[in-house]
């Protein structure tokens, strides 16, 4: 709740307003989809920013808004295409998503974007967040689009202690939020709290000095800004540990696919083999680190480990270090192998593939770092 409760006059939530949008609109970012109204391209970039920064993004917006230009063309797209253009931006759900709900408006609403929240809310992947936004910017519906920003300035705002990270906290956020939402400009009200929370009411060193509305800030009054939002700590993510073949014949590596369902759905990499934490760190330390990279030599057969032992390969004496990924509640750690086919043998959902074709396949930011890794140990020895 609250420190106080909310006692803002009708006069004093206008000149909030006022200063607030006066300053928006001199200041607000220059990004390609706020030249448009387009509610299409305003669901696509809403989606897109989500977990991602905004001058990553830029270039993605670009590109998928190329090949997929109207909500029809997304509804129709093949689903390996659609995650190629999506490569390297994460959390792959939202492109799929993305097609779900495209196919839903194309069904339900004769291909155009639905005008209410209730029916924007209804679409595959869109929240309340998201629903805000569209409507908002696209409809101009008075309707906050409440993300982590906009709950850090809002608690800086009100001195407001509930925690940020609780779902059961959100309905005051959006209390507050429609209290003081400009009607005659919601969409501009929203993107000048997305502005403001990643410019200068910063988590950690916000610039007050610097804020639009810091005299209506009771946090800044109180000079307690930084105790504000308060955000419970998330849990640790999960460790989980693998060895990663890169495995070639005859200048093709071996790629498998993932299922079709669960984590990185229908995306590309190395074999990738769960170990334990011991069976990590052990081979980690088993293969002979003073050699230098560059030597390339095979181990004779009979002293070749078991990092795939069902499939013949011969392997190069040391690994080719490792990578780290981070998910959302999971932290993948690989070691990067070389081995060399030894005779013929075949994976369910494998591929042999040359390098130079890589590009035609989906990969996933941990297969994009091995990847990287290879390129790394194949610059250091000519010969490779």
């Amino acid at each position: 709740m609250s420190k106080q409760e909310f006692n803002w006059s009708q006069e004093k939530i206008s000149g909030f307003q006022e200063d607030f949008l006066h300053w928006y609109h001199l200041e607000k970012r220059n990004l390609p989809w706020r030249a448009t109204n387009d509610p299409y391209a305003i669901w696509i970039s809403e989606i897109m920013l989500q977990q991602t920064r905004v001058d990553t993004v830029i270039g993605y917006f670009y590109r998928f808004m190329e090949e997929f230009p109207t909500i029809d063309a997304l509804a129709q797209a093949e689903e390996q295409k659609l995650l190629k253009v999506w490569e390297g931006l994460g959390y792959y759900s939202r492109a799929r998503n993305l097609k779900a709900a495209a196919q839903q408006i194309v069904a339900l609403y004769d291909g155009k974007m639905p005008a209410t929240v209730e029916d924007i809310r209804s679409l595959k992947g869109i929240g309340p967040y998201t629903a805000g936004a569209i409507g908002s910017i696209a409809f101009g519906l008075p309707e906050p689009a409440i993300d982590g920003n906009v709950m850090r300035v809002v608690s800086r705002l009100f001195c407001i202690d509930a925690d940020i990270a609780k779902a059961s906290s959100r309905p005051i956020f959006d209390q507050k939020m429609r209290q003081i939402m400009s009607e005659s400009e919601p969409g501009e009200f929203n993107q000048a709290f997305m502005d403001l929370g990643s410019s200068i009411c910063t988590p950690t060193s916000p610039k007050c000095g610097e804020c639009p509305i810091r005299r209506y800030c009771l946090a800044f009054a109180e000079n307690n800004q930084t105790d504000y939002p308060v955000k419970s700590k998330k849990a640790k993510a999960k460790d989980v540990y693998f060895v990663a073949g890169a495995i070639e014949d005859d200048g093709t590596f071996l790629l498998t696919q993932r299922a079709e369902t669960g984590l990185l759905a229908s995306m590309w990499h190395f074999p990738l083999r769960e170990v334990t934490k011991k069976e990590y760190v052990h081979l980690a330390s088993l293969w002979d680190k003073a050699e230098q990279p560059g030597q390339l030599d095979l181990i004779a057969e009979e002293l070749t480990p078991d990092i795939f032992p069902e499939w013949p390969v011969i392997w190069q004496k040391r690994h080719f270090g490792e990578i780290t990924h981070l998910f959302t509640h999971l932290k993948w750690h690989i070691l990067l192998f070389y081995g060399v086919k030894r005779q013929s043998f075949e994976v369910a959902s494998g591929e042999w593939v040359k390098e130079t074709a890589f590009d035609t396949y989906v990969f996933p930011k941990p297969q994009q770092k091995l990847v990287a890794q290879l390129k790394k140990y194949q610059k250091l020895d000519k010969d490779f």
